[in-house]
C-alpha cells in the first residue's frame, strides 16, 4: 500500500463517521460562506479521495463553485476530540448512475420526487489536501500535558496529535 493510499485511508476512516461537515465556498465578490451538509457514503477500503453531497441545482452553493472551485470542508466530533480540515476541489455532477449508487430515502426530505426530482444534483470534492486532529479524548490526558507544560515551563504541544496530508500526489 503507499503512503497515499494510506493516508486516504485514515483520512476516510476518520470522517466516515461523522456525517456532517461545513462545506466553505467563496463568492464573486469574495467572501466566504459556510454551510452544513451530509456527506454521503464513504467506503473506507475503497476511498478514492471524492466526498458525494446531494444539492440542488439552482443552489447558491452551486453559483459560487461555478465561480471558484476551491472548497474547504471542515468536520467535528468534539466527543472524540476530531477534528479535520479537508481542502479540495468541488464540481457539479448530475451522473444519475452515481445518484443512484448515493441514494438513501432520507434524501427525500429535501428531494420529495427523488431521484426524478429535476432539481437534484452532486458536488463531488476532490480532496486536494487534509489537517487532521486527533487528540485524546480524556480530559485528564489533557490537562495533565498541560500541567506538566506549566511545571517544565515548555509550551504544551497540542500539534502532536495533528497531521497534514498532501493528497496532490
Amino acid at each position: 500500500m503507499t503512503s497515499m493510499e494510506m493516508d486516504l485511508q485514515k483520512l476516510a476512516g476518520i470522517i466516515k463517521d461523522m456525517k456532517f461537515t461545513m462545506l466553505t465556498t467563496t463568492s464573486e465578490a469574495g467572501s466566504m460562506h459556510s454551510r452544513p451538509m451530509v456527506t454521503q457514503k464513504i467506503d473506507e477500503s475503497n476511498f478514492d479521495g471524492n466526498l458525494w453531497f446531494f444539492t440542488r441545482k439552482n443552489s447558491a452553493k452551486i453559483h459560487a463553485i461555478e465561480n471558484d472551485q476551491h472548497v474547504n470542508l471542515a468536520y467535528a466530533e468534539p466527543d472524540k476530540q476530531r477534528y479535520v480540515s479537508v481542502s479540495g476541489r468541488a464540481f457539479v455532477s448530475e451522473d444519475q448512475s452515481k445518484m443512484k449508487e448515493l441514494w438513501n430515502p432520507a434524501l427525500k426530505a429535501w428531494f420529495p420526487e427523488g431521484l426524478e426530482d429535476p432539481q437534484i444534483s452532486l458536488i463531488r470534492v476532490e480532496a486536494e489536501s487534509a489537517e487532521i486532529w486527533d487528540s485524546p479524548p480524556s480530559k485528564v490526558v489533557q490537562m495533565v500535558g498541560m500541567a506538566k507544560s506549566m511545571a517544565t515551563g515548555k509550551p504544551y504541544d497540542g500539534q502532536k496529535h495533528s497531521q497534514q496530508i498532501d493528497l496532490n500526489n
